[in-house]
């Protein structure tokens, strides 16, 4: 029972609806559904607004009882970043339609973006919201696109060139560039941005960051 246990987790990464619960483990519908229900009951699995199971937040919390490998390479890579580009930096986990920053380095004087630990983000505007998206499958993304301050398009952009770059989309006056942190089979699984006031970053904040933000996504992939 374990074992079917830990197959319909790992189905639930992406997102999965019963149908495609049994589809994705061979499983037969009702031991599917049952067990799906059973660990949404002790908030392994959570559902999103479109009903599909996703993985819940026990297992976040289960996961920082233990040292986070990202986390911990994610403190010195955003000083540097910080210090680098001159901007406040973040780290960017998505749970369901949200995004959670689970890590900072402050810009320490003048204007700066200030985004605290901890903060929930909306999954429908800014850069890291669009590089947390853009490598999801169509069945995920479609649902909250017509809720986002982005399209599809800007969302092939950020596929094609590997980073995304906002102004003003989630706060006025703030821009920001992000770029994907991948795991090691090459699954995006976090965003890691550098924000700041437009008239700093100039409306095209990618042309001055991107390249550095890039590097410190590539050196946290594959952890």
């Amino acid at each position: 029972m374990l074992d079917k246990a830990v197959v319909i987790l790992a189905a639930c990464v992406d997102g999965a609806s019963l149908a495609e619960l049994v589809e994705r483990t061979k499983l037969p519908r009702a031991t599917a559904h049952r067990l799906a229900q059973a660990l949404e009951i002790h908030r392994l699995l959570v559902r999103d607004a479109q009903g599909r199971w996703r993985p819940g937040p026990r297992l976040g919390e289960l996961a920082n009882a233990a040292p986070d490998v990202l986390l911990t390479a994610a403190e010195p890579m955003l000083t540097a970043l910080r210090d680098a580009t001159g901007e406040s930096a973040q780290l960017y986990l998505r749970r369901a339609d949200e995004r959670l920053c689970v890590a900072a380095a402050e810009r320490a004087s003048g204007l700066r973006d200030t985004v605290p630990i901890g903060a929930v983000l909306p999954m429908t505007a800014g850069s890291a919201a669009q590089v947390l998206l853009a490598w999801e499958p169509p069945e995920a993304v479609m649902p909250l696109l017509p809720r986002c301050k982005f399209t599809g398009r800007t969302l092939a952009e950020v596929r094609r060139r590997g980073w995304a770059q906002s102004v003003a989309e989630r706060e006025p006056g703030v821009a920001s560039v992000s770029a994907p942190i991948r795991d090691r089979t090459g699954r995006v699984i976090a965003a890691i941005s550098v924000s700041g006031p437009i008239e700093r970053l100039g409306r095209r904040p990618g042309d001055r960051h991107a390249m550095a933000v890039v590097r410190a996504g590539q050196r946290l992939s594959g952890l």
